[in-house]
């Protein structure tokens, strides 16, 4: 796996505007806060590795469940974190919260999803662990 980042320098649309190419050729924009130079216009860095989590555990959930040929219907993850208060400031708190719909599904296989996400194929949220707490919940909608 590959991707290039480039910055777009002080003549693009922000002084801290960066796209990121992935080895599977789409691209990612991320600009820095106002107050570190940055205009806004898109994700912080940080904000994409949070994201990334959320689409690697969200991604797992989907496919267990679909595999156990379970009637997912859908699937959505909210994370709330916390950072170390000075350099570098890593993620110390992470609460991964899903709201999966279906038709029949049965909280104890949903929790199992999950567990299996954040135990044994989530690479994203394996790495994070390594400084964050991490802490789950769900909520199982019928569709």
């Amino acid at each position: 796996m590959e991707c290039t980042v480039s910055w777009l320098g002080p003549e693009g649309p922000s002084g801290m505007s960066f796209v990121a190419e992935t080895g599977s050729g789409h691209v990612l924009s991320m600009d820095g806060a106002p107050d570190g130079g940055g205009r806004n216009l898109a994700p912080r860095p940080m904000e994409t590795v949070l994201a990334g989590t959320g689409g690697c555990t969200a991604y797992d959930v989907v496919l267990i469940l679909k595999r156990g040929r379970h009637d997912v219907r859908g699937c959505k993850v909210t994370l709330k974190a916390e950072r170390a208060t000075s350099d570098p400031k890593v993620f110390t708190a992470i609460h991964f919260h899903f709201v999966v719909s279906g038709k029949g599904l049965k909280p104890e296989i949903v929790e199992r999803a999950v567990a299996l996400s954040h135990e044994k194929y989530c690479s994203a949220t394996a790495m994070l662990a390594k400084t964050s707490a991490i802490s789950t919940s769900f909520e199982v909608v019928e569709a």
